[in-house]
């Protein structure tokens, strides 16, 4: 798939349709781990403040453009006919993907991270749109430093369960950290940096409506939701996105 590069992240040139296709090809090969991201300009940002997420980040196969910014960004780089009309959205893009697989009987899902009450709210939901659909396992990790024995434990749930959709849910960038540390050793499957749409998708948080979204001005609209938590997060990095675009451009 075509990638373009935004200051220094490869950012796939796709669409809702075109990623899950990939998505499906690879989770049905079984031959390895493969590590997908929606990125925004938090995930673009930090990826080039930070060596080590840096690192982290090029170790993923599939980078959709989940923010707006870097939609236009992307289509800055492209001729008319190739430019991207919309973002592919994690949360979305999520829901697609389990969409896509009903009454596919080799295409499963895990989900891993947030609280035992989100799995379980998220099960029940899940049951109720998609109920052709295979969610075949989840777990909620424990909070903080995790043990050595954990990886052992969470990599057995993946692979009894038989799940090559595995949707990790533990907040960036602890979720992108993880995959990429573990992914040579990780059960074959493709494995999400999916942020928070478990929240989401649990009626926990609410999402940002149609017009926020479309407008690039989502982090507008969670900022007031969350503004204590999200503050620092998004001062600090949509301003170095802005900072490093402006910098690439004039260099």
């Amino acid at each position: 798939m075509k990638t373009i590069d935004i200051i220094g992240l490869p950012v796939a040139v796709t669409n809702y349709e075109k990623a899950i296709e990939w998505i499906s090809e690879h989770a049905r090969k079984g031959d390895k781990a493969y590590a997908v991201e929606a990125a925004n300009t938090h995930v673009a940002a930090l990826a080039r403040h930070d060596d080590e997420f840096g690192k982290a980040m090029a170790k993923f196969d599939l980078i959709c453009p989940d923010g707006m910014p870097l939609v236009w960004a992307v289509n800055r780089q492209l001729e008319k006919a190739e430019k991207l009309s919309d973002r592919v959205y994690g949360p979305t893009l999520m829901l697609k993907c389990i969409e896509a697989s009903e009454g596919q009987l080799d295409l499963k899902h895990f989900l891993l991270g947030g609280s035992q009450s989100t799995l379980d709210k998220l099960d029940e939901k899940f049951s109720q749109d998609y109920p052709d659909a295979k969610i075949v396992g989840s777990y909620s990790p424990p909070y903080g430093e995790w043990p050595k024995e954990e990886f052992e434990k969470i990599s057995g749930l993946i692979r009894e369960s038989g799940a090559n959709h595995i949707w990790v849910g533990l907040g960036c960038p602890k979720q992108e950290r993880w995959i990429a540390r573990h992914k040579k050793e990780l059960p074959a499957g493709c494995y999400f940096g999916i942020g928070a749409a478990f929240a989401f998708h649990a009626g926990e948080v609410k999402q940002a409506p149609a017009l926020f979204q479309k407008i690039g001005m989502e982090w507008a609209y969670r900022l007031c939701m969350e503004p204590k938590r999200l503050f620092k997060r998004y001062f600090k990095y949509n301003g170095l996105f802005v900072w490093y675009s402006l910098t690439r451009k004039m260099g």
